[in-house]
């Protein structure tokens, strides 16, 4: 009997690390106007593959969109030419090696390059993705965004793979 009670607390103990590991994102529509209500989350946990990201998201135009890690942890509208321009507060595609490159998940390039975001016909992204080059711990203070175009990983024909606005935002914490 004190074997097993020492068994389940130990099992209990050593899921803790696991379970403190995992965080929740809180994610918002973004516009021109700035920070709107929230469309869902994303949940962040770390495995032996890479960041373990999981939508629980709604209320998204169906097909695959651009997904990032943006280099700031806000979602705020700045100006830029004259014009407020939805969640720039956040910055660029998180970059630690200042490499400059959009090469996709895989790639060289930015780190914060995600796998697409699918979103299926009724609004909801629910498809788990994992991240190959990044941690939890990289990903604190900056920002998950979700772009109203697809990404083709490329800077051609259109930078930053062509995705567009910024849509949707969480600032991971």
């Amino acid at each position: 009997m004190k074997l097993s009670r020492l068994l389940i607390a130990t099992l209990l103990l050593s899921s803790l690390p696991a379970m403190a590991a995992e965080k929740v994102v809180a994610v918002r529509a973004i516009s021109e106007a700035g920070v709107g209500k929230i469309i869902g989350i994303v949940k962040l946990a770390d495995s032996p593959q890479g960041l373990l990201i999981t939508p629980d998201l709604a209320e998204l135009p169906p097909g695959e969109r651009g997904f990032h890690i943006h280099e700031n942890p806000s979602c705020a509208a700045l100006e830029k030419d004259g014009k407020m321009v939805a969640g720039l507060a956040a910055g660029g595609h998180y970059d630690p090696g200042h490499s400059g490159k959009h090469e996709g998940p895989a790639g060289a390039g930015h780190s914060g390059d995600l796998p697409a975001l699918k979103v299926a016909d009724d609004g909801t992204a629910t498809t788990a993705i994992i991240a190959p080059r990044l941690k939890i711990a990289d990903v604190i203070n900056r920002s998950i965004m979700i772009h109203a175009g697809s990404d083709n990983y490329s800077d051609s024909p259109k930078p930053l793979g062509g995705g567009g606005a910024r849509i949707a935002c969480g600032v991971i914490e």
